[in-house]
């Protein structure tokens, strides 16, 4: 157990980020399923720019890594492509 206040609110802290980070990268990930799911081209151009953005955010916020959040955005590019 901490022994300094400093400790507990840091603890506080994590939990915090880490509840949020969790929810932002579930969603993120609905996101992109939702995406990969679509059949209509129409559709899956409208969400290709707001998913696009959604993994650049989680990229800034170091919750998924630059290079994994590019090769998302490649493939997902590739698919909307191919509809």
């Amino acid at each position: 157990m901490a022994n300094h206040k400093s400790a507990l609110k840091r603890i506080r802290q994590n939990a915090k980020r880490k509840a949020l980070n969790s929810y932002y990268h579930k969603t993120t990930r609905n996101a992109l399923r939702a995406l990969r799911g679509s059949d209509d081209k129409a559709e899956g151009s409208s969400m290709l720019p707001k998913v696009e953005s959604m993994l650049d955010k989680l990229a800034k916020k170091n919750i998924i890594h630059k290079n994994k959040a590019a090769n998302l955005k490649s493939s997902i590019a590739k698919h909307v492509a191919s509809l």
